[in-house]
């Protein structure tokens, strides 16, 4: 019985799962209350009174009422905004933006800055931050002045505080409620589907914004995060993808939290399908970026960077080298397929040029595989570089692979026992040389030795700086701790002796109080002349101090 309950609930996970994974497409969203015919009449009104109207709508956006007590008087009955109350007043908006115009209703009235900041309260250059961890403070900072609204004049730089941190919802200092950032994800949503291509230079960069918010602890925020994101990313232009798009997934890939990256990879997928091109000449930048999240300890990361290093490795333009790519990709990801992977592209004839993206997705699988034990692999290997080095484009384009390839070549040619492999060790290498553009293969090593020394030398001295720094910190710690020690020790010294000087004056003022005492205990007659004891001036027989008098 209770192997039958575990199956049944493995299987209810299981499908919980897929049905997550399996998430489609949201469904358009509509406007509630302003159709075409309601917006023609509402765009007649002065500014102030269509400004009113866009403030109205844009409260029930971030799940209010569309006026005080809901425009119905404070006895009347009010319910609490829903999804689908959000989702249609962010159409009814945006269909307002279309009508009046972008400028004018995003900049102009202020929508677009309160969506910054319930968004992005501390400002887009901490998103994808961690206190502590490999990101603290976000690292959109550094593509601030290309991913920023500050660079489109639509938010103030001096209030993007780039040295907070941002980590997840429960964490995080976001003062706006879900229900708010869920309808500014809405708006911005509808602004793709309704506005269209014109909403573009508003959208695109809150994308860093968008991913961010697939972290929240709501469901409904990151199911909405996650469509506001896929709008995004269909919306952009090819233009955008190098210099905003990539860099934002990038960097994305460094938040804490999983989700942000599985979303971060999907997407990559996306835009490698949408803009192929683009994508393609950017693999370089993209297999070791990708290949890093394969190892991830969260299962949907590595599936996601597995599909996303797929889709993007087929995007490049060498027919030769189109049918090993899936083969390739399963060695890139699982080392144990690399013999696979090598005699795939062992049976491959190069005829079209190679260039830099097909040598960012063949070279890692050849510089492990001429590190196999097998030697008739590495004489594989040594044959696949040989054929793909004379038809290389240019220099440039293989110069970033020859300290990959040529070290371990010569490792071959010189340590291998059997002479075939050296000699086709030495063939390999000769040809890469010439692609190399150098003259001779002890040049080409000679010229990579002094590359890799002046990187080892360049980084070295990046560390002896830090180091540097950080024993300037420490110094300058202890000498202000010396200081505050020495300035504590004064102010100790100081309290003890005014405490030893308030304790003498109040010694001083008991022994004279006690002197006072003394004194007027020895008299009879008190300050106005009568008896201490009877209290009259002349005292009777039955006083103590009667004196016979």
């Amino acid at each position: 019985m209770k192997k039958k309950v575990a199956v049944k609930a493995a299987a209810a996970n299981t499908a919980v799962k897929t049905k997550e994974a399996k998430r489609g497409t949201a469904p358009p969203l509509k406007p509630k209350n302003f159709s075409s015919e309601k917006v023609a009449e509402v765009t007649n009104l002065s500014t102030d009174e269509f400004k009113n109207v866009v403030d109205d709508v844009f409260r029930q956006v971030l799940g209010g009422q569309p006026s005080l007590f809901g425009g119905k008087g404070i006895d009347a009955p009010r319910a609490a905004s829903t999804s689908i109350d959000r989702q249609g007043a962010a159409a009814d908006l945006a269909m307002l933006v279309k009508e009046k115009g972008t400028i004018t209703v995003l900049k102009m009235f202020g929508v677009l800055q309160k969506l910054e900041q319930n968004l992005i309260p501390n400002g887009i250059g901490a998103v994808f931050g961690n206190e502590k961890g490999l990101n603290p403070g976000g690292g959109m900072k550094r593509i601030t002045s290309k991913a920023s609204l500050a660079s489109i004049g639509s938010f103030e730089t001096d209030n993007i505080d780039t040295a907070s941190t941002i980590v997840s919802d429960s964490r995080r200092g976001k003062t706006s409620p879900p229900e708010a950032r869920e309808g500014c994800l809405l708006f911005i949503r509808a602004l793709v589907e309704i506005v269209g291509k014109s909403s573009e230079p508003f959208v695109v960069p809150l994308l860093a914004a968008a991913l961010e918010e697939c972290s929240s602890s709501s469901s409904s925020v990151r199911e909405a995060a996650e469509d506001t994101t896929k709008s995004i990313i269909s919306l952009s232009n090819e233009y955008a993808v190098a210099h905003l798009i990539f860099p934002v997934l990038f960097e994305a890939l460094h938040s804490p939290e999983w989700r942000v990256k599985t979303i971060a990879l999907q997407q990559m997928a996306e835009t490698a399908v949408l803009h192929p091109r683009q994508t393609s000449r950017l693999l370089p930048k993209i297999i070791p970026v990708v290949t890093s999240q394969v190892w991830d300890t969260k299962p949907q990361v590595t599936k996601a960077a597995k599909d996303s290093l797929l889709a993007c490795c087929q995007t490049n333009i060498n027919p030769d080298v189109a049918p090993a790519i899936p083969a390739v990709v399963q060695a890139i990801c699982k080392p144990n397929d690399t013999v696979r992977a090598i005699d795939e592209l062992k049976a491959t004839t190069f005829v079209a040029t190679v260039d830099a993206s097909t040598l960012s997705i063949l070279c890692p699988v050849l510089s492990r595989g001429l590190k196999d034990k097998m030697a008739i692999n590495k004489r594989s290997c040594c044959v696949v570089i040989e054929n793909m080095s004379r038809l290389v484009e240019t220099p440039d384009a293989v110069a970033p692979f020859g300290p990959l390839l040529v070290p371990e070549l010569k490792k071959v040619a010189e340590n291998v026992q059997f002479e075939e492999i050296r000699d086709a060790a030495l063939a390999a290498l000769g040809a890469l040389t010439k692609a190399l553009g150098h003259s001779s293969i002890d040049n080409a090593i000679s010229a990579i030795m002094k590359e890799e020394s002046d990187r080892i030398e360049a980084e070295q001295k990046r560390i002896e700086e830090e180091r540097a720094a950080e024993l300037a910190q420490e110094e300058e710690f202890r000498k202000r701790e010396e200081e505050e020690r020495r300035l504590w020790k004064e102010a100790m010294e100081a309290q003890r002796q005014l405490n030893a000087l308030a304790l003498k004056e109040e010694e001083e003022k008991k022994a004279e109080e006690k002197k006072k005492k003394e004194l007027a205990m020895k008299g009879t007659k008190s300050a106005g002349g009568t008896c201490q004891a009877c209290g009259l001036k002349k005292c009777k027989k039955s006083c103590m101090f009667y004196g016979g008098k």
